[in-house]
């Protein structure tokens, strides 16, 4: 009888030594407390109180309307006409051409690719184009004509072959019939540099 207590209690140490043996192997599992899971709850970037609406035919009131956008951390928006200008139609020395056809009929309104420009989401709205005899091109006439500008601060700022900025922004002043708050209008060249835009706007006020 005590053979068999003795083999037993014999087997019971044996099994205890083997089961701590086998957790030696055994890795050691911990919690991860290095990881941490963000969120990112900031605000997207607010857009510009300032949007510069430009057309240009041949890219220098582009490159215009570029640099002050960029002199201003303004909004940028392309005026585009739905049938674009190509060279002949801006050969000026051809009375029949379409740009010199349109600019001799205050009437005419070309048609716009869109009518999608964020008017309403901005406070001061800056016209940007060339001078066609001694105009704003009727595509900017249509472009005034087809938003609400009541309230908005707005100005002109041109490019030119040889003339002048001219009645340009009194004329699309008109346009918006009283209800936008009109500042003096510049000719630039289209190089015009940063601190030029700037300095000539801080003067505006806007």
């Amino acid at each position: 009888m005590k053979k068999i207590l003795l083999l037993c209690v014999s087997l019971l140490v044996v099994l205890g030594i083997m089961g701590c043996g086998s957790d030696k192997g055994k890795a050691e599992v911990k919690p991860d407390t290095t990881s941490k899971v963000t969120t990112d709850t900031s605000a997207p970037a607010a857009k510009s109180k300032i949007l510069v609406a430009y057309f240009s035919a041949t890219g220098n009131s582009k490159q215009l309307a570029e640099n002050t956008a960029k002199a201003l951390g303004a909004d940028l928006y392309e005026i585009r006409p739905a049938k674009p200008y190509s060279k002949d139609d801006l050969n000026y020395n051809d009375e029949t051409t379409r740009a010199t056809v349109e600019q001799k009929n205050d009437s005419v309104r070309p048609e716009l690719a869109d009518n999608k420009a964020p008017i309403s989401d901005h406070e001061t709205i800056i016209l940007v184009h060339p001078i066609w005899w001694g105009q704003a091109p009727r595509i900017m006439d249509t472009f005034v004509e087809s938003y609400d500008f009541t309230g908005k601060n707005m100005t002109n700022i041109c490019t030119s072959g040889g003339s002048d900025i001219g009645t340009s922004g009194d004329y699309l002043q008109k346009l918006t019939k009283g209800k936008a708050n009109w500042k003096p209008g510049k000719l630039f060249t289209k190089d015009a540099s940063e601190a030029e835009i700037n300095s000539w706007f801080k003067a505006l006020g806007f």
